[in-house]
């Protein structure tokens, strides 16, 4: 909704909230097709973990690039690190499963 009526305001944050949406997705499906999924669910999410990592050093290292606050901001922080926790979270189950063998035990 925000990419189509205030898409003017903050077109960078709210184009990587869309790519964020997309990548999500793309590891969601994956994982819903089972274990031949989990390489493509483990790529998706590890973009995301990069895409966090350096879009929230970009922001902290040249603040005036960005303006004002953004779920993207300083790795999260305005939004609980919810953007830094998600990925990392995500590739910590991914890797403990593929650990534990294919039943998942």
């Amino acid at each position: 909704m925000q990419l189509a009526t205030r898409f003017d305001e903050a077109p960078l944050a709210y184009l990587l909230s869309a790519l964020a949406a997309v990548i999500y997705l793309v590891a969601t499906v994956a994982l819903a097709r089972g274990p031949r999924g989990r390489r493509v669910a483990l790529v998706a999410i590890s973009i995301e973990l990069v895409g966090v990592l350096v879009v929230g050093t970009l922001s902290l290292a040249d603040a005036a690039a960005f303006p004002d606050e953004t779920v993207w901001s300083g790795y999260g922080r305005g939004y609980l690190f919810i953007p830094l926790v998600l990925p990392v979270l995500g590739l910590w189950l991914l890797l403990r499963r593929r650990a534990a063998g294919p039943a998942g035990h």
